[in-house]
């Protein structure tokens, strides 16, 4: 019985497409074997820390460790999720981080579309660097920054309000303000390096697109319309996923050396609570309790996000 020349072709491909990985790894053996210090690093450093979530479901004690510790199963998160603080917690930290996403996430974009358009290639770098700079300070540096420039006494921000015949504002201590200082320090900081991410995909597209375009009569908005942001919408997906899988976050750092008791009912988040729970009352089952829901939460975000975008952008991660 002769085959046609389709079966003949399916007949031949089939076993190459089963054996695909052991060709891959023999033609590319070389770059295989330096994988495998990276995955050895990855599963110490990453994976086997994770046999301790096993706190999470035990009374743990500290001095008879994690196999004499007895066994509570979900009463930690029973306590969590009827906790009224913890209440609080999980509120502030949305509301601070959904603020950060929807005020400063679009900022890098629209500086990055701006940025491109300067043709001074001595200007558009100055301007690089001097948004960039702030993301390599650490959160110290920035919080003393800001506490003396809107430092009730003798603070630029609070003299020049006191000029014009108005009460200084205490910024770090006032509840009503603490949550959007939260969200201007962050930007300050922050979108600089966003702004450098965006341009550096801006510069992956072709320039030709844009020559075309300016001979079908675009002007700068179109182009920006229907190639720019085109171009880069891979990116855009790809930091929103990110950042949705943070949401839980809400920059913990930043907040620990900010904030106060003062401010503790509008500022307190899933990470400073952790911290406080976890070293400050030494209840290391709740607190791995707390971060467990954090990085599940924050794993459903990612999931979702990315189904999201897949379905109704055509974009994914994976």
């Amino acid at each position: 019985m002769q085959l046609s020349t389709n079966e003949l072709k399916v007949s031949e491909l089939s076993p190459v497409k089963k054996n695909k990985i052991w060709i891959d790894i023999k033609k590319d053996w070389d770059l295989y074997l330096l994988l495998i210090p990276g995955l050895i690093t990855l599963f110490i450093f990453k994976y086997t820390p994770m046999y301790g979530l096993i706190i999470a479901f035990q009374d743990f004690n500290i001095f008879s460790g994690i196999a004499g510790s007895d066994w509570v199963g979900l009463a930690h998160f029973k306590k969590l999720f009827t906790s009224p603080e913890f209440i609080n917690v999980f509120k502030n930290t949305l509301i601070i981080s959904i603020s950060k996403i929807v005020i400063l996430f679009p900022l890098p974009i629209i500086l990055a579309l701006l940025l491109n358009e300067i043709k001074n290639l001595l200007f558009k770098k100055s301007i690089q660097t001097v948004i960039y700079l702030p993301h390599f300070i650490s959160w110290v540096i920035v919080s003393g920054l800001f506490m003396n420039l809107l430092s009730v006494n003798g603070g630029i921000v609070n003299t020049i309000i006191a000029k014009f015949g108005m009460e200084p504002i205490p910024f770090f201590m006032e509840p009503n303000v603490f949550r959007p200082l939260l969200v201007i320090t962050e930007g300050w900081k922050e979108v600089g390096w966003g702004t450098i991410v965006y341009l550096a995909a801006i510069t992956g597209i072709e320039q030709e697109q844009y020559e075309a375009a300016r001979i079908d009569g675009a002007n700068k908005f179109q182009q920006i319309k229907s190639i720019t942001l085109p171009g880069i919408a891979p990116t855009i997906v790809l930091m929103f996923i990110i950042r949705l899988g943070n949401i839980l976050e809400a920059g913990t750092e930043q907040i620990l050396v900010m904030y106060n008791s003062v401010v503790y009912n509008v500022s307190d988040v899933i990470g400073t609570y952790v911290y406080r729970v976890g070293l400050g009352t030494s209840d290391y089952s709740f607190s791995t309790a707390v971060g467990l829901f954090n990085s599940v939460v924050a794993f459903i975000l990612v999931v979702t996000g990315n189904y999201l975008c897949k379905r109704f952008l055509g974009k994914s991660i994976w």
